[in-house]
């Protein structure tokens, strides 16, 4: 038997597709994992509950969780059209299920549910989130500060439409809202990679006027003057990759002494204020910040997962890519799915497409738009 084993199935029927996803991992890792990873994509929302019941009845894991997605991935396969359920496993030793809701108050949100400092250590959490319910940016900033050993990945449930339109699950129970995880065992053996997408362009520049979101100043000149000098400088492909796909990095350890692709985190241009040359972004930048502009392409996209992924060997691997990837990024089918199967091998490779992206940058957790964020494992 081995320790991790993934399947994914397109029937349109839901119970021969319960059928095939867990005939096949069962014949590789067994009955009763430790843990089981679920995706459902293209199946009615209310037809969720009993495809995830039914994995957990048949497979009796130690603990599930599961979500709706627009897209699932199995193997070297990324379901984009119609029906999927797509079922990972591993015998990790101990996981813990986590379940996570959202309290509103007038003294604010808060999210109720983790364990207590000193039962999440040096771990990682797998998070599936509901998109309208759980504050998943503020809880992960909190992560940071709480949990300072704690690293998240996983993603946002990306099926399409308004509130009620997602489902989650974890050990026997459905949720519409907050976020279910699995608390993996401390020293499992894991390594978490998070591909932005995104190339620098130009100079790494000082933010030296800002005030929330608005960037006023870079290098003590106007924002918008840096960017009309960037693209002045620029070739004709850079220049139509800024007009297209512009954003900017914020470096997350300003004691780096050179700064190089993983130390930034990537965000989006959201705005321009020419009454005073000012950029709006998507995240709030501090006075001081070290600040890069970035430019995100399929080729971008393309060759930075390649690179990440030279230096991974793994048995298994829980992938969360963004829903802005896929054909509509790289016009060709399966493309990261082929990529990290060529580092995990098909048989333990599943995950989603998602609506936000969860992973570490240089050891803080952040949530992420058009990423893979994946978790490899060994065993």
């Amino acid at each position: 038997m081995s320790a991790f084993g993934a399947a994914i199935s397109e029937h349109p029927d839901a119970a021969a597709a319960v059928g095939e996803v867990v005939g096949a991992v069962v014949e590789r890792v067994g009955l009763a994992p430790d843990m089981a990873v679920l995706f459902v994509s293209g199946h009615p929302v209310g037809g969720f509950d009993d495809i995830a019941s039914a994995v957990h009845e048949l497979l009796s894991p130690h603990t599930m969780i599961a979500a709706t997605t627009g897209a699932a991935i199995g193997g070297d396969l990324e379901a984009e059209e119609g029906p999927a359920v797509s079922l990972w496993v591993g015998r990790v030793g101990p996981a813990e299920a986590v379940r996570l809701e959202t309290i509103r108050s007038k003294d604010g949100t808060a999210v109720l549910g983790m364990p207590d400092d000193a039962a999440v250590g040096q771990r990682t959490l797998v998070l599936l989130s509901e998109p309208f319910s759980f504050p998943a940016d503020a809880f992960l900033h909190a992560s940071n500060e709480q949990y300072p050993g704690l690293a998240v990945v996983g993603g946002v449930a990306s099926v399409p439409g308004g509130p009620g339109s997602n489902r989650l699950f974890v050990d026997g129970s459905s949720h519409s809202d907050g976020a279910v995880g699995i608390l993996l065992p401390e020293g499992l053996g894991e390594f978490i990679v998070v591909s932005q997408g995104c190339r620098p362009v130009g100079v790494p520049l000082t933010v030296t006027d800002a005030a929330g979101n608005l960037v006023r100043g870079l290098g003590s000149r106007p924002a918008l003057e840096r960017l009309s000098e960037l693209y002045d400088d620029a070739d004709d492909l850079e220049r139509n990759l800024i007009s297209s796909g512009l954003h900017v990095g914020l470096a997350v350890d300003e004691r780096t002494e050179a700064f190089s692709r993983g130390d930034f985190l990537v965000r989006g241009v959201i705005g321009v204020e020419q009454a005073d040359g000012a950029l709006r972004i998507g995240a709030r930048a501090m006075i001081g910040t070290t600040l890069q502009f970035q430019v995100r392409d399929a080729d971008s996209a393309r060759a930075d997962l390649k690179d990440l992924l030279t230096t991974v060997d793994a048995d298994a691997a829980l992938v969360f890519s963004c829903n802005g990837r896929g054909y509509r990024l790289f016009g060709e089918a399966d493309h990261d799915a082929k990529a990290i199967t060529e580092v995990a091998g098909r048989s333990a490779v599943a995950g989603m497409f998602c609506a936000g992206e969860f992973g570490p940058i240089r050891n803080q957790n952040h949530i992420h738009g058009f990423t893979a964020s994946m978790l490899f494992l060994y065993g």
